[in-house]
């Protein structure tokens, strides 16, 4: 009632709050409603994907306070007070607490983690993913694709379903360069990976009380439990490989992957936090989990656009001829590939893995006019910002490459509110530029070898599962070159 006084008394109202539950019963109803059958095929997807908040914003306006059980979340669609609200460091460095299920997943990685922790852990991620490290990872991910083109040569099939194609493409990546490994060795792991991503999905706006949940448990979160312990034995033994290798010498230094320098910084005497066990475990699941979902979706989304909009993929396949021509992809040529840095970025503005950023605010904060009570979660929905006509004009909707034609500062007017498929502030996504050349490269080495259109059994039905993915897949046909 504090809470719901102080933002009404700042002009803030949103629906009514139901005892115990929030909002929670009606937003799960409008989604079960609004993607309960697929669509035509249409880019406007924020009324499928959030009701909720295409509804409510219509009502109550730019900002709108509503509630999951007792925890008041305040949604903010307004750019300018979005930046003020991330520039402060109470709340742009504040995460929200997760569910159960969801804590399993990422648990104390670099995703969820806190102070000194946080601190250590992004300065060893941005480590791993600098530039000369980015430039060492190029002949893995040429590599990955063409085990995955290979397999697409023998399979001699037109109609291929690309999504899972993808997954497994970006979880060998992901092995090879961040671990070491590779996805037959990590398979198991991705495996038990996704079965948490479907359980944090199916209980995403499931309300729980505070303590219940310590004496009774239902039936999945003992799933969770079982999961949880698997991906941790899993894991564990990853590292024994990898303490062996680092133990008998047999590492490359110039090439030394993310769970080498994790495990280094174990045992760093000069930094203020140690890493312990635990939070290297949380943060390779944070990578493999984060890192394959998001690279797998891009190069989804990208591959259906350019299937429906042959003119461009002609385009692109000029410009890789031109580039390249048949040769494998390096770092110094994708930086020069223009047309497809406008393809990905129009793909993640319209499709964006990530479809919100949250944030807590970790004490009383006064924003500009505004002032936050401690506690309130910050909720930033990047597609209502993606698919806003004011931001982007009435063409919002549509896909429209020539909009990222001057670079993205141009495309957003300098309003960096307007475009955040990789989030916003201080806690920006480390690896972005990873995922970034990885799709460059995989989609370059596409378009040398196939044209492709959109297959006429492929169904248009978007859903939300932790990320934003195609609940049918993307079912595409290719011709060979």
């Amino acid at each position: 009632m504090r809470i719901k006084y102080v933002m009404s008394s700042q002009g803030i109202s949103g629906p009514p709050y139901t005892f115990i539950y929030g909002n929670t019963k009606d937003i799960s109803n409008m989604i079960n409603k609004s993607t309960s059958s697929p669509m035509d095929i249409s880019h406007y997807i924020f009324p499928r994907i959030q009701p909720h908040f295409h509804s409510w914003l219509h009502i109550y306006g730019k900002n709108i306070l509503y509630w999951i059980g007792p925890q008041a979340e305040l949604v903010v669609t307004e750019p300018e007070l979005l930046k003020e609200i991330m520039s402060a460091r109470e709340i742009s460095m504040g995460k929200p607490d997760v569910g159960p299920i969801f804590s399993k997943i990422l648990g104390g990685g670099l995703v969820l983690s806190q102070g000194d922790k946080w601190a250590k852990q992004r300065k060893i991620a941005t480590h791993a993913f600098n530039g000369q490290r980015l430039k060492n990872m190029v002949p893995a991910m040429v590599e990955s694709a063409k085990m995955m083109l290979e397999r697409w040569q023998v399979a001699g099939t037109k109609e291929m379903e690309v999504y899972n194609e993808f997954k497994i493409l970006a979880s060998d990546v992901i092995s090879r360069t961040a671990f070491g490994s590779s996805y037959e060795e990590g398979k198991q792991l991705f495996q038990k990976l996704w079965a948490l991503t479907m359980l944090v999905s199916k209980t995403a706006n499931k309300t729980r009380l505070p303590g219940i949940g310590k004496i009774f448990k239902d039936k999945d979160v003992v799933e969770s439990e079982k999961l949880q312990s698997g991906v941790h034995d899993l894991i564990m033994q990853m590292i024994r490989n990898k303490e062996k290798t680092i133990i008998l010498g047999d590492e490359d230094n110039s090439a030394t992957d993310y769970l080498e320098l994790l495990l280094k910084a174990r045992y760093d005497i000069d930094d203020d936090y140690k890493l312990s066990i635990h939070d290297i475990i949380d943060d390779c699941k944070t990578f493999y989990s984060a890192g394959h979902a998001t690279i797998s979706l891009l190069l989804s989304w990208v591959t259906f656009l350019l299937g429906i909009n042959t003119k461009w993929q002609e385009k692109a396949r000029e410009e890789v001829q031109e580039v390249f021509g048949n040769q494998n992809p390096s770092l110094e040529g994708i930086t020069r590939l223009k047309k497809m840095g406008m393809i990905i970025n129009e793909t993640l503005r319209l499709y964006p893995p990530s479809i919100s950023t949250n944030r807590k605010v970790m004490k009383e904060t006064r924003v500009g006019n505004m002032l936050l009570p401690a506690n309130i979660n910050v909720h930033i929905p990047a597609l209502a910002f993606h698919q806003d006509p004011e931001i982007w004009g009435e063409d919002a909707h549509q896909f429209k490459l020539e909009r990222f034609s001057e670079g993205i500062a141009n495309a957003i007017n300098n309003n960096p509110g307007a475009f955040l498929p990789f989030g916003y502030g201080p806690r920006i996504c480390v690896a972005s530029n990873f995922a970034i050349n990885e799709a460059k490269i995989v989609l370059s080495m596409i378009l040398q070898r196939y044209r492709f259109t959109i297959s006429p059994n492929y169904v248009h039905a978007p859903v939300q599962n932790i990320s934003l993915r195609p609940q049918y897949g993307v079912k595409i046909m290719f011709q060979a070159l």
